[in-house]
């Protein structure tokens, strides 16, 4: 069982931009893929960006070129570096670790944490 914390959210204005953390109690080293979501109010949940063990990296194409994704192994952190802000992208941001089991994959989450821009 992967716990995750996630913290940086916060209010800001359009054109800001902010820094998401997710410390895992474990090493990510091991995990398969580590990622960032997120759900905005009355819509489903959706890929924001994600970066497997070996570093290759994924992202929607509604943030590329804006948010980037990045990882502290020493440290068990996913960050989120989010630029160029939109109001478009308030939600809850959730982080999220997954992992290639024998027979089955497994998902963990965190608690989530909000992001609200401004316009």
């Amino acid at each position: 069982q992967v716990q995750l914390v996630e913290s940086g959210g916060a209010l800001v204005q359009a054109g800001g931009s902010l820094r998401l953390s997710c410390v895992a109690s474990e090493s990510i080293f091991s995990i398969n893929a580590m990622g960032w979501y997120r759900q905005a109010p009355g819509k489903q949940r959706e890929l924001v960006a994600t970066m497997t063990s070996r570093g290759s990296t994924n992202y929607a194409d509604s943030v590329q070129g804006r948010f980037t994704i990045s990882r502290d192994n020493a440290k068990n952190t996913v960050f989120l570096l989010m630029n160029k802000l939109k109001p478009e992208d308030t939600a809850v941001y959730y982080c999220n670790a997954h992992r290639i089991g024998v027979i089955q994959d497994y998902d963990y989450w965190g608690q989530g944490t909000q992001v609200t821009v401004s316009s």
